[in-house]
């Protein structure tokens, strides 16, 4: 095949041409396993809002008043070198330390009771936030993306099988910055479980297996600034350190 000529993805088995490109498919995101040489490709992203009362409480919202709401992040927004990057046009970028879900299985109006049968392994995720583009869409009623959805705004650790780790219901989740606890709280005081959100998610999306579901940050969210270095856990599941640069 000559240098100039098109690449060409042929499937014997399912019989159909040979399919060109324009230019070669971008690979899927990626996430080590804790133990194993297989990777996890990441599909989408999905991530709970306001899933802790006192983080809706410090937000300005009441969490008695609200059901469940979802907003995403893109793939490839994913992190998992240890650095990060401040981004662009921001002067007040946030973190929040969550646990993360990742889905082995998909489906489409899927029961609380058989959700969690989904469910791969759990990690430990930052939805790193432009707060300061988040507001100005608040107000102005549009769509969040530019506030969350950015290169480097979903640092996420390995991934531990439930085989591992089971379902942590309970346990706790930390964010150190600079060797200063920032925030802290308990999988247990979730307002929405992992069941209950892959539940109400599969009712407006169909699930695929590699979608990650971000489960919600305690209270204690802050800035950050080139140079920091953060340092979260989730009990039972495992850590994530990374630096702003």
């Amino acid at each position: 095949m000559g240098q100039n000529e098109p690449q060409f993805l042929r499937s014997a088995l399912l019989g159909v041409e040979p399919m060109a490109f324009v230019f070669p498919p971008l690979q899927a995101p990626i996430l080590p396993v804790a133990g194993r040489e297989a990777v996890f490709p990441v599909h989408r992203i999905y991530c709970i809002g306001r899933n802790y009362a006192a983080h809706a409480r410090e937000m300005g919202h009441d969490p008695d008043r609200e059901p469940p709401f979802f907003f995403q992040k893109a793939a490839d927004d994913l992190a998992t070198g240890g650095i990060i990057h401040y981004p662009a046009e921001s002067g007040d970028v946030h973190h929040e330390i969550e646990m993360v879900a990742a889905l082995g299985e998909g489906g489409e109006g899927i029961a609380a009771a058989d959700a969690l049968g989904m469910v791969f392994g759990y990690g430990v995720g930052l939805d790193m936030t432009r707060r300061d583009l988040q507001g100005e869409a608040k107000k102005l009623g549009r769509p969040w993306d530019t506030g969350k959805s950015f290169a480097d705004a979903a640092p996420c650790s390995e991934l531990v099988p439930i085989s591992d780790c089971g379902h942590p219901a309970r346990g706790a989740i930390t964010l150190e910055v600079n060797g200063e606890r920032r925030q802290q709280g308990d999988l247990g005081q979730m307002i929405w479980s992992v069941a209950e959100q892959i539940s109400v998610l599969s009712r407006f999306f169909v699930l695929k297996p590699g979608d990650l579901i971000f489960t919600g940050t305690p209270a204690g969210v802050g800035p950050v600034q080139r140079g920091d270095r953060l340092i979260g856990e989730v009990e039972g599941v495992g850590r994530i350190a990374v630096e702003v640069k």
